[in-house]
């Protein structure tokens, strides 16, 4: 700028004159640098493209996302308000269980309920599975957390095949993130499937605390009525003389009773509320006796008070032939089969230990 104009030019420069050969080369650099700046544009608006495109999820596929939950949610509580134990063929466990997304876990009970399957325990595991879902159905603190469904063999056979399933009943947790883990199968044979144990299940896995609220049973209190109305009839027409009362006999054969009840594990049932029996679906095997020392079936208490009595009937035969007065030959009669009853039932008792306890290195003559 000139001098005279008021006006300064800070990036005014001297203009040089440069020769051909220096001017061909500022001008081959300023086309490379160029080349370069075009490709760098280029290079970062395609990468904005695809970052908005699949990184950065748009606004309505956030809204259909939303859309599609709340349908699943609203069709769930639907059902749940009638029927607290949803029951799913394989279309309904794919699109609300398996299909995300999901912001609710699905207790599943996987059943054979069918008469034609015969299957016992799976009647036995229903009955608990909707004592439980209808305590949560009606509790103050329901919520579309968690949801109870119900799918069978007979309705959703393909469900089975899709989790490897080979065996009925099964309960699994499917939590709201991710998949099942190990831990959201419930253990059948340790626990048991009384509803107490499973809504502690529950709880451990979805932090959701179940109240389990029975149905009133009279059963237990009529039993009890009867039972005080028979001894109180006893001790009313007995009144005038109450020698039954001291019959050592009798309180011997009450305090033995108790005792051998109390040794087969009918309180363990009453606590853990295991199956019965188990059959194989596949099979159709029957197992009375549990493979596992950590747990038991209801039969195999049955069979082991039935084997403890048959060994205190023998201990009693043998003890009555060393004290009692009758004829040797009845004596001798006594003995031998006091004999014979211990080492039969004791036996057998044995038999079970060992086919629980895996690796027992004693056996006795047919164990």
């Amino acid at each position: 700028m000139r001098r005279g104009s008021g006006l300064v030019c800070l990036f005014s420069r001297p203009i040089h004159r440069h020769s051909p050969r220096q001017v061909w080369f500022l001008g081959e650099r300023g086309a490379n640098m160029a080349a370069r700046w075009w490709l760098w544009c280029v290079s970062a608006n395609m990468a904005v493209a695809l970052l908005l495109s699949y990184g950065v999820p748009s606004a309505s596929a956030q809204r259909k996302k939303e859309m599609v939950l709340s349908e699943k949610v609203s069709q769930l509580m639907e059902w749940t308000n009638k029927r607290p134990v949803i029951r799913m063929n394989g279309d309904k466990f794919r699109r609300l269980v398996k299909a995300p997304p999901r912001n609710y876990s699905v207790i599943v009970m996987f059943t054979a309920l069918q008469l034609h399957r015969q299957c016992v325990v799976c009647k036995q595991a229903d009955e608990e599975f909707q004592i439980l879902a209808n305590s949560w159905r009606y509790s103050s603190a329901f919520t579309n957390r968690i949801f109870f469904a119900m799918v069978d063999f007979d309705e959703g056979s393909d469900v089975f095949q899709m989790l490897n399933m080979n065996s009925a009943p099964t309960f699994i947790n499917f939590p709201a993130k991710g998949k099942p883990k190990r831990g959201d199968t419930y253990e059948l044979q340790v626990r048991g499937f009384s509803a107490e144990q499973i809504a502690r299940w529950i709880a451990d896995r979805t932090d959701v605390n179940i109240r389990v609220i029975r149905p009133p049973n009279y059963a237990g209190p009529l039993m009890l009525g009867l039972l005080l109305a028979v001894i109180g009839g006893l001790v009313y027409l007995r009144r005038s003389s109450m020698e039954f009362l001291f019959n050592k006999t009798g309180w011997a054969f009450a305090a033995l009773c108790f005792v051998l009840a109390m040794t087969s594990g009918q309180m363990w049932n009453h606590i853990r509320g295991p199956p019965y029996a188990h059959k194989n679906p596949h099979t159709g095997h029957v197992n009375y006796i549990h493979g596992s020392s950590q747990a038991q079936f209801v039969a195999e208490t049955h069979i082991v008070l039935l084997f403890n009595g048959g060994v205190t009937l023998g201990m009693v035969l043998l003890c009555e032939a060393a004290t009692s007065d009758m004829d040797i030959g009845k004596r001798k009669i006594m003995c031998v089969a006091g004999i014979a009853l211990v080492v039969l039932f004791f036996s057998w008792m044995l038999s079970i230990f060992r086919s629980k306890y895996h690796g027992y290195p004693y056996s006795f003559l047919m164990s």
